[in-house]
């Protein structure tokens, strides 16, 4: 039912609006959201809407979403994790991979579905993607985009030798990052240096040690992504790149990824499936079924460097 349409069949029910209300309102199905905060969540919070509204759910009509975010801090994800099942929600939305590691410890009994999640069955998340086993299911950032972006080092800056690499030492997926990164960077003769830190963490001494070892790029793990990594990665001259298009969208040089708003989008139809009472362990986790490249041509001629033209050609978005 449109808003529109709900409004107007409130009018003229006005005798019957008190008791109506308050029947819909407890019965509306009430769906958890657990973030970590970092990247900011805002396009995935407006992606997720837009995937419930293409299912026939508008928020606070025949839906509640009940949103929570650690503010970055990821050590507080199992006490928010907590409350949501305390709450007694119907499904939890898990938005990347500390979220989805907090969330299945929280419960075993509550449908957990995953979004942008990195090598789900790496960190023992699900028994596969196929047959995901458990109350877990949703979508994984899958592939190797991660190590597919240091290919992008190697085409941006042909000389390159050597990058820093931004880990984020809590995150259950930092090392399958780092199981793609490495052999990517082995193959391309580029050495790596790995700096582990957290989200909260002032991420300017890491900036400073890439910069005495010689580093001529930074990969930054999508976790740790935030403003102020992105305006050190310039006051450094560093050319950053990461699986996360969030970077080169606030300033960042270039991102390889899945399109994250397919995948965000594709949550309401899982959420859609599980209150029709489908179960998590018979729905498939689904990969990225497109990608896309996006060049922020204006870091890169703020930074000095010419950029090969066909890799501007290849580009899906260049940031001009």
């Amino acid at each position: 039912m449109h808003r529109r349409d709900f409004i107007g069949l409130a009018g003229g029910t006005a005798a019957l609006l008190p008791i109506a209300t308050r029947a819909q309102q407890a019965k509306l199905p009430r769906i958890g959201v657990l973030v970590l905060g970092n990247p900011a969540p805002e396009a995935f919070l407006e992606s997720l809407r837009d995937g419930l509204r293409s299912r026939g759910y508008s928020e606070d009509v025949n839906i509640k979403l009940e949103i929570r975010s650690a503010e970055r801090k990821i050590g507080l994800l199992p006490e928010i994790a907590a409350e949501l099942v305390r709450l007694k929600v119907d499904v939890i939305v898990a938005f990347q991979t500390p979220s989805a590691q907090a969330a299945s410890q929280a419960t075993r009994d509550i449908p957990i579905v995953m979004a942008s999640v990195g090598d789900p069955v790496g960190t023992g998340l699900i028994a596969s993607l196929a047959r995901p086993g458990g109350n877990i299911t949703g979508n994984t950032a899958g592939g190797d985009a991660s190590g597919k972006t240091v290919q992008f080092i190697r085409e941006a800056l042909p000389s390159a030798r050597r990058a820093g690499v931004l880990v984020n030492a809590p995150d259950p997926f930092s090392k399958s990052f780092l199981g793609q990164v490495e052999p990517a960077a082995r193959a391309l003769g580029i050495e790596l240096d790995v700096a582990m830190t957290t989200p909260s963490e002032d991420p300017d001494g890491h900036f400073e040690a890439f910069i005495r070892n010689k580093s001529e790029a930074v990969i930054i793990q999508p976790s740790l992504l935030r403003p102020v990594v992105v305006e050190l990665a310039l006051k450094h001259r560093l050319p950053s790149f990461a699986p996360h298009r969030s970077l080169p969208l606030s300033g960042g040089m270039l991102s390889y990824s899945g399109i994250d708003t397919d995948q965000w989008r594709e949550v309401g139809l899982y959420i859609d499936r599980i209150l029709k009472g489908a179960r998590p362990a018979d729905l498939p986790v689904a990969l990225p079924t497109r990608y896309e490249l996006i060049v922020n041509l204006k870091t890169a001629n703020a930074l000095g460097l010419t950029l090969p033209p066909f890799l501007l050609a290849r580009a899906d978005t260049v940031i001009e």
